[in-house]
């Protein structure tokens, strides 16, 4: 028998330091990278976050791995500080485990996802989104 998506989620969120959307604009401004999994259409709804690069869930891990051939520049090291945003924070959790398991320690996730960041009165970007295929 499963233990079900809420025990996964519950084991990748475990000895995690999450980070609320103000925790989030300061980790951004010390240096962390804020990556945004939503999708086109939830973008559009809920606006684009400033300094985010938007990367797709399905190809996160190749994106972010220093070690890949297809990792962006910006994947700089391992130690690298990264912030994963989603719709409502928890997709975003389970992308968090996943880039932690490849050896990203330091990859989180924001709390409550954008749904949070607009419900905390921080803005959306007026500058189109900084998309990575």
């Amino acid at each position: 028998m499963s233990p079900g998506v809420d025990a996964l989620l519950e084991q990748a969120r475990a000895g995690v330091r999450r980070l609320t959307p103000h925790q989030t604009v300061e980790a951004v401004r010390a240096g962390a990278l804020l990556v945004d999994t939503r999708t086109d259409v939830q973008r559009r709804a809920q606006g684009n976050l400033p300094g985010a690069i938007v990367i797709d869930r399905t190809v996160l891990e190749w994106r972010l791995d220093p070690a890949s051939a297809w990792c962006i520049p910006e994947a700089t090291g391992y130690d690298r500080r990264i912030v994963v945003a989603c719709r409502q924070g928890y997709s975003s959790s389970l992308a968090a485990a996943s880039l932690r398991a490849l050896g990203l320690l330091a990859a989180t996730d924001m709390i409550g996802g954008v749904q949070a960041w607009l419900a905390a009165g921080l803005p959306t970007a007026e500058q189109p989104a900084d998309v990575r295929y």
